[in-house]
C-alpha cells in the first residue's frame, strides 16, 4: 500500500496549510477553509489536504463542503488509514459504514500502544477485562482473546487458562502484549477478514474491541465456527439505547441489547447473559456497555437419525 505522504510536494502548498491550520486554531475556520479552497486545487493528489480540508470546512459549518473533501481524501487514500471515509459517513444524516477500515483501526492504534495502558485505565478507569473476567466460568480451557491489545485481558485471566492467545491488528499493541509475559502465542490478525479453519477455542473474548465493528454478523457466524462443542463467547459492546447499532462522533459503535439477543440466536448460541455495567467514563461522564456471554449450542445424534441440541 503506498505510503501516505504528510507533504505535498510543494513548499508554497504545505506553508499555506500551515497558515491555514494557525487561522483554524485562532478560531477562524471559515478564513481557513476559503485558503484551502484556493489552494488544493494545486495538489489535487494530496490525500492529507483534503483531510484536512474537509476538517475546516466541518468546523465552518460547511458540511456539503466538508463531504466533498473527505470524499477526494478517501478516493486518494483507498484503505481509509486517515479515516476520511469515517468522517464522511459520520456527517450523514444515516451513517452507512458498517465498520472501521483495517487501516485506520491499525494506524490508530499502532499511535496509541505506548500509551495505551495510562491513557485509557490511568486517566478514564477503564474496567473492560475487570467485568469480562468476572462474567466467565472458572476454568476457560483455550483461549482465544480477539483485539487482545497491550494484553489487559490477557493478564486478567492468565491463571483460568490452559492456553491463551491473543490477536490483534496492531504490531505495537501486540508488543505491549509480549512484554506482559500472560500470552502463549499472539498473531498480527485482522478481524475483518477472519475465515473459519480447523482450530478451535473453548473460550472466544473481545474485551472493548467490537466498538470497531458495527455490523456484527460476519464475526459472531466466525466465532459460532470456531468454537469448541459448548464453548463460551464473551465480549462487552458499548450500548445503544435504539435499535441495531450507531456510529457515534467518537468514532466508536454502540449495539443494542435487541440487536446482539437476535444475532447471537441466529448464530446458534445458547445460554445468552447480558448485563450493564460502567465500562470507563468520557470526559466525566460514565460510559455504559452491555457485558455478554453466551454458548454455542452442542449437536449429537438422536434417535433414529435425529439430532438433539443442548447446552
Amino acid at each position: 500500500m503506498p505510503k501516505i505522504e504528510m507533504s505535498s510536494g510543494d513548499l508554497r502548498v504545505d506553508r499555506r496549510l500551515a497558515f491555514a491550520e494557525g487561522l483554524w486554531a485562532g478560531g477562524d475556520a471559515v478564513v481557513a477553509a476559503d485558503l484551502m479552497a484556493e489552494t488544493m486545487p494545486e495538489a489535487p493528489h494530496w490525500a492529507v489536504g483534503w483531510l484536512r480540508f474537509g476538517e475546516m470546512a466541518e468546523a465552518a459549518g460547511r458540511i456539503g463542503q466538508a463531504i466533498e473533501a473527505y470524499q477526494r481524501a478517501s478516493a486518494l487514500d483507498p484503505g481509509d488509514r486517515l479515516g476520511a471515509a469515517l468522517r464522511r459517513d459520520l456527517l450523514r444524516k444515516t451513517p452507512v459504514i458498517e465498520r472501521l477500515s483495517s487501516g485506520f483501526v491499525e494506524g490508530l492504534f499502532d499511535d496509541y500502544a505506548h500509551r495505551f495502558d495510562q491513557s485509557l485505565v490511568g486517566k478514564l478507569g477503564y474496567r473492560g477485562p475487570e467485568i469480562l473476567a468476572a462474567a466467565l466460568p472458572e476454568r476457560l480451557g483455550r483461549v482465544l482473546d480477539l483485539g487482545c491489545g497491550t494484553g489487559l485481558m490477557g493478564v486478567a485471566i492468565r491463571e483460568r487458562a490452559s492456553l491463551l492467545e491473543g490477536w490483534d491488528i496492531s504490531a505495537a499493541m501486540l508488543r505491549q502484549a509480549k512484554a506482559k509475559k500472560a500470552y502463549d502465542s499472539l498473531s498480527k490478525q485482522d478481524l475483518n477478514s477472519l475465515q473459519i479453519g480447523g482450530q478451535q477455542w473453548d473460550t472466544i473474548l473481545a474485551a472493548d474491541v467490537l466498538i470497531y465493528i458495527g455490523a456484527l454478523e460476519r464475526l459472531v457466524g466466525w466465532v459460532a465456527g470456531s468454537l469448541a462443542p459448548g464453548g463460551v463467547f464473551a465480549f462487552t459492546v458499548e450500548e445503544h439505547m435504539g435499535e441495531g447499532f450507531v456510529l457515534g462522533e467518537a468514532r466508536r459503535y454502540a449495539h443494542s441489547e435487541a440487536y446482539l439477543r437476535e444475532l447471537l440466536a441466529q448464530a446458534g448460541f445458547a445460554n445468552v447473559a447480558l448485563t450493564r455495567e460502567t465500562l470507563r467514563t468520557d470526559r466525566g461522564q460514565p460510559v455504559w456497555a452491555l457485558v455478554a456471554s453466551a454458548s454455542v449450542l452442542v449437536t449429537k445424534p438422536g434417535r433414529a437419525g435425529e439430532e438433539t441440541e443442548f447446552a
